[in-house]
């Protein structure tokens, strides 16, 4: 079984910045790429940015330059660094990474179950 931990969320006012961790625990063989993903009050889930293992990056253009995106092998965890936070940042992110588990063949999608981050002044 693998669990996937996101902490961080917090009310944080414009202008201001979090930072946001996942950690991915269990029966881990190998982590692919890790994502942060966002979902808004009535709007769809969107992709933020997304790391490979090998550590290349990508971002929604509405995040670039703003937030970064970085991951600890060694602790199976990954980070998003969020700058500049403007209103329409609000959400809940969602941590998502694709696992192989040990003694299994080909990877799955897991997700963390959401933290808050709310942008207000």
């Amino acid at each position: 079984q693998v669990q996937l931990v996101e902490s961080g969320g917090d009310l944080v006012q414009p202008g201001g910045s979090l930072r946001l961790s996942c950690a991915a625990s269990g029966s881990i063989f190998t982590i692919y790429a890790m994502k942060w993903y966002r979902q808004a009050p009535g709007k769809q889930r969107e992709l933020v940015a997304g790391i490979t293992s090998g550590g290349t990056t990508n971002y929604a253009d509405s995040v670039k330059g703003r937030f970064t995106i970085s991951r600890a092998n060694a602790k199976n965890t990954v980070y998003l660094q969020m700058n500049s936070l403007r209103p329409e940042d609000t959400a809940v992110y969602y941590c998502n990474a694709r696992i192989t588990v040990t003694g299994g063949t080909g990877g799955a999608d897991y997700w963390g179950q959401g933290t808050q981050v709310t942008v207000s002044s």
